[in-house]
């Protein structure tokens, strides 16, 4: 039976700056700006006042107003991050990492030298914390949906270990919203049925799940209430991320026409992640000025993806919460990091997507592209648009 391993770094970012400025251990912090934009991450004690990533800085702001609020050290986190992952491979070389602060661990075969799961993933905090100061969770399981949750359970700073033996009493209390990849719309669709646990779900037939959710969406949750998970951890490089930009003939503060732009962008990004037969969680839209100011921001889906109308989407909302006020833009560029296996992450589907959809098309599209070249398809949305 196998035994994977999920780590899990606990508020990455906050951590890695409450490690430079041990002053503020014990006080409210987090990540992000100060009375504008969004928080990256926070810490424990601002989520004791309902903080969290992906809040507006100006909500947080009102939740928290003694909170110390510091601006983000990418260069400082992807440090760390490279320490962690030089760990992480000298307990074992299967290390499939999630994002910069993540990673499922194979450690079956590491049995033999360093002991028994707990022992081993006891064993990772301590390194984790003593070489590079910031904590960790660690869940172990027999699949790396159990391992997940598992983390998860364990947050924060604490290790979770679930048998084979005990996944199915672990499991089935859960609420359905703890299922890797079930949002908010699937959540209520879910509770409409009456169901509201893990249980529920695996005492429901596949076929209403199928009925109610869609072939595919029913189909997997119903596997994962059962703790039926069949991917592997499988080794890879790090890949950095995967980008595109434009710039513009001339400098513009046409909105219409710079989402048009992000479009394209975005577009291209997914047909590259698609070749490379990766997905992405974080998506990151930069924007240079007429005076060669660059300002940008990030956000997390709710789960890996590669289709074009997502990162899009993404890439839209994170401009338009930057509350720009029609400044010359020379250059815009959308980047999706936190990249993933394709043929290993679960890529949820949307509720009430058909099972073969827009994901198909584009690969078609990509197909065509690849055939004929890059005028051979062109979004309805772009069509008869001039290039900037």
């Amino acid at each position: 039976m196998p035994v994977i391993m999920h780590v899990d770094m606990d508020a990455f970012y906050a951590s890695v700056e409450l490690r430079r400025h041990p002053e503020l251990q014990g006080r409210p912090m987090w990540v992000g700006g100060a009375s504008r934009g969004v928080v990256l991450s926070a810490s424990y004690e601002a989520r004791a006042y309902g903080v969290e990533g992906g809040m507006s800085s100006t909500r947080a702001r009102r939740l928290c107003p003694d909170a110390v609020a510091i601006s983000p050290d990418h260069d400082a986190y992807a440090a760390v991050s490279e320490g962690v992952f030089a760990i992480f491979s000298t307990i074992t070389p299967t290390v499939e990492p999630m994002s910069l602060d993540e990673a499922f661990l194979d450690v079956t075969g590491a049995r033999r030298l360093l002991g028994e799961p707990a022992q081993i993933g006891e064993l990772v905090r301590a390194m984790v914390a003593d070489e590079q100061g910031i904590p960790c969770s660690v869940g172990i399981g027999p699949t790396k949906f159990i391992a997940k949750l598992a983390s998860n359970a364990a947050k924060p700073n604490g290790l979770v270990e679930v048998p084979p033996a005990g996944v199915i009493s672990f499991l089935h209390p859960l609420g359905v919203e703890k299922i890797w990849g079930v949002g908010p719309a699937t959540a209520s669709a879910l509770h409409r049925l009456g169901l509201h646990t893990v249980g529920d779900i695996a005492h429901t037939p596949r076929s209403t799940l199928q009925r109610a959710l869609g072939a595919q969406l029913g189909a997997q949750l119903h596997d994962l209430a059962w703790g039926v998970d069949a991917r592997r951890v499988i080794a890879r490089e790090r890949e950095r991320s995967v980008g595109s930009q434009e710039t513009f003939g001339k400098d513009t503060d046409d909105v219409a026409l710079i989402e048009d732009e992000l479009l394209r962008v975005a577009s291209r990004v997914a047909s590259r992640m698609r070749a490379a037969r990766v997905l992405g969680r974080t998506v990151t839209v930069h924007v240079r000025f007429a005076d060669f100011r660059v300002v940008q921001r990030s956000a997390t889906l709710r789960g890996p993806t590669d289709a074009t109308g997502e990162i899009h989407s993404s890439a839209v909302k994170s401009l338009r919460a930057m509350r720009l006020e029609r400044p010359r833009i020379r250059r815009v560029g959308v980047r999706v990091e936190g990249l993933v296996d394709a043929d290993s992450a679960y890529q949820q589907p949307m509720l009430g997507e058909p099972d073969r959809g827009w994901r198909e098309a584009e690969r078609a599209a990509d197909a065509a592209v690849a055939r004929f070249g890059p005028k051979a398809v062109q979004r309805a949305t772009l069509a008869g648009r001039r290039r900037p």
